[in-house]
């Protein structure tokens, strides 16, 4: 995924709200940019840091601006969570994650389970149907290991359970954690920033739903899914 605009480089003043940031320009000026992620950016959220933002070319949007990256710890850090579904989709539909090839279909956004959205159904003649959810990770706490969540998250829980049900149903079921940031070569559950979550995962393995890794590699320039990641 190549960003359709060179990204600006800023430091970050603070993080806000949840999806407000206020970041500080090469010229000095100060601007809000909105800030796509519900998560608590843990250790991505410190004052100075060195960060990139998107600008929409869209005057009439509220926040013309968006913040896209964060340097933490040497690397670069995608916060956008929303480009976790582009990138998987653009890896999926060009072979890059073997245990989703060769499907026919791909939908988005498909309703299924209790009032939920499976990100992706993937369908072909003869095949099972698999529904796939996809998880932006950022948060690293320890050396090449990424975690997800990074704080209490009861909707990611509840997916855990929609896609067991699939699973019982005699469908295919995913969970795919995009890991946007290309330090990490390790992946692991953050159960102890939320327990149910780590316990609705470990009951949706044992139930049969697949647990699929993917680090990306990040640059100013774009983003795409590189290589799987072990999960520990």
């Amino acid at each position: 995924m190549r960003f359709s605009e060179p990204l600006i480089p800023a430091r970050l003043i603070k993080r806000y709200k949840r999806f407000l940031a206020d970041v500080r320009l090469g010229s000095g000026e100060e601007i809000t940019v909105h800030c796509a992620n519900p998560g608590s950016m843990l250790g991505l959220n410190t004052p100075n840091a060195r960060v990139f933002i998107s600008d929409s070319n869209n005057p009439k949007r509220k926040l013309r601006y968006s913040l896209e990256l964060v340097e933490a710890d040497g690397a670069l850090v995608g916060v956008h969570t929303g480009r976790a579904n582009a990138l998987a989709e653009e890896a999926i539909l060009g072979g890059m994650i073997p245990p989703l090839n060769d499907y026919d279909e791909l939908r988005r956004e498909v309703k299924y389970g209790e009032a939920s959205r499976v990100d992706f159904l993937l369908n072909s003649d003869g095949r099972r149907a698999c529904y796939v959810e996809v998880k932006s990770v950022a948060l690293s706490r320890s050396y090449q290991l990424a975690e997800f969540p990074d704080s209490v998250s009861k909707r990611a829980a509840k997916h855990m359970d929609d896609l067991t049900n699939e699973v019982r149903k005699g469908n295919r079921a995913v969970v795919l954690f995009v890991v946007q940031r290309g330090d990490c070569t390790r992946f692991a559950p953050a159960s102890d920033i939320d327990p149910a979550y780590g316990l609705a995962l470990q009951r949706a393995r044992d139930e049969g739903v697949e647990i699929l890794v993917y680090g990306a590699n990040i640059t100013p320039e774009k983003i795409c899914i590189q290589k799987p990641i072990s999960f520990d």
